[in-house]
């Protein structure tokens, strides 16, 4: 029997809770599905915990997110994280950790994604991985932080963007020198004309994978291997040199192999070609034409644009050198050199113009890109990074790449996201994958 006296209709609810805002959270199951009260914490579950989970996992937990679910192939960096993750509760609560706040363990992210408790997840695991995992979070309801290159594949980028979309769900890629103020003021440098009409790009970061080349050696207890490999085709055995123990001081190297990663085209590339593309503000383009040398250097690789907001004829030359990667814009009227840490101006005066932010070239403003998701999840608005921007930075490497290979110029239509009349080049848009992991 219904009794409108006995509990307070959602509308009432609300009316009440404004006005005790101040006092009191307000659970987000009361205030119905999706819905975030401004002073509820974003609940947030990481996969795969290798080194760079560990200071994505400071920065979230300091801009108030609460870690509440941990997975990876690997228990021993389960135990480590989960461990970590609870130590900060505690320290923070000056108090034990109780149930409520307790980072769970997982050694299967489906059972992760399964948690209701669950706003947001981050992926952190090996390239591979990222598009399956980010298409079943999606699936599952939750918002996405995943790290960059955003795929391995264009085509899993685009499956990736249109299942951000059909679900709704906000996703930052952690390209996060958007939130970096010499990037952006290089970049709003570019777009507001500074340095005149851009004719040249310099882009500085390592050249293509290499395949497969590593010998086997004993798996370390408590690692599933084949969960690693996950949808990979091809059953390599286990090296070190992809997967680090925790005792190993190195990083793991998975993406200089070309089955699992892009190499530096990839790595720094999602880094410094987003930069490039940014400032000619072809977040939602590309280049159309790119002509690779026949040498196999993995050297000298040129991009032309010739549509959209870009410049017809701009190009942007891919040219590894020793030192600090960096993305340089060469104009008509004054060149900007970025790197982190430092932006280098012709003249050397334009360093010191500041672009307001309704001026001509201002860009989204955002200075802390863990914040800059958190707060996207409340508002419901695209972050600074969004997957489609996060897709096209990352089909930029991974054309460049293909070029590399076929040692051959490509014509790239953007639009289609097609090579022109190329089948062999069409061909390495995406990859096999085995059948319990096709999404």
């Amino acid at each position: 029997m219904n009794n409108d006296n006995s509990q307070p209709s959602r509308r009432v609810f609300l009316k009440q809770a404004a006005g005790l805002a101040v006092f009191s959270i307000v659970p987000r199951h009361v205030l119905g599905r999706g819905f975030l009260a401004p002073s509820d914490q974003i609940t947030m579950g990481f996969i795969g915990l290798g080194k760079q989970s560990n200071g994505l996992r400071t920065n979230f937990l300091k801009n108030g997110a609460r870690i509440v679910g941990a997975c990876d192939v690997d228990t021993s960096k389960v135990t480590a994280f989960a461990d970590a993750v609870n130590a900060y509760v505690t320290s923070q609560n000056m108090g034990s950790t109780n149930a409520k706040n307790e980072c769970l363990r997982y050694d299967d992210y489906r059972n992760l994604l399964s948690n209701k408790d669950i706003d947001a997840v981050l992926i952190a695991t090996p390239d591979h991985w990222h598009s399956v995992i980010a298409i079943h979070a999606a699936k599952a309801g939750k918002d996405i932080y995943c790290e960059k290159p955003l795929s391995l594949t264009v085509q899993e980028g685009r499956d990736m963007v249109n299942a951000t979309r059909k679900y709704k769900r906000i996703f930052q890629t952690g390209s996060m020198q958007r939130s970096w103020k010499e990037f952006r003021q290089a970049v709003e440098l570019v777009r507001s004309g500074a340095i005149g009409e851009v004719k040249r790009i310099n882009v500085n970061v390592g050249g293509p994978p290499r395949p497969w080349d590593l010998e086997a050696q004993p798996l370390p207890a408590g690692v599933n291997w084949d969960a690693w490999l996950g949808p990979n085709v091809i059953a390599r055995p286990y090296n070190s040199v992809l997967l680090p123990t925790p005792n190993d001081k190195f990083w793991g190297q998975w993406r200089d192999i070309d089955e699992f990663g892009g190499g530096g085209m990839t790595d720094w590339g999602a880094h410094m070609f987003d930069i490039a593309q940014w400032g000619l503000d072809m977040d939602s383009n590309g280049p159309t034409e790119l002509t690779p040398p026949t040498d196999g250097s993995g050297k000298g690789l040129v991009y032309r644009y010739a549509n959209g907001k870009a410049s017809p004829g701009v190009e942007m030359h891919h040219t590894p050198t020793p030192g600090k990667q960096f993305c340089q814009f060469i104009g008509t009227e004054g060149e900007v050199k970025v790197a982190r840490g430092e932006l280098i101006t012709t003249p050397a005066t334009l360093k010191d113009k500041t672009i307001g932010r309704s001026d001509k070239g201002a860009v989204y403003f955002s200075d802390n890109h863990y914040k800059d998701f958190l707060d996207a999840i409340r508002s419901r608005k695209a972050p600074i990074c969004d997957v489609e921007t996060g897709h096209r930075t990352a089909t930029v490497c991974t054309i460049g790449n293909i070029a590399y290979r076929l040692k051959r110029p490509l014509r790239w239509n953007p639009i289609t996201e097609k090579f022109d009349n190329d089948a062999e080049a069409n061909a390495l848009l995406s990859r096999p994958m085995r059948k319990a992991w096709k999404v």
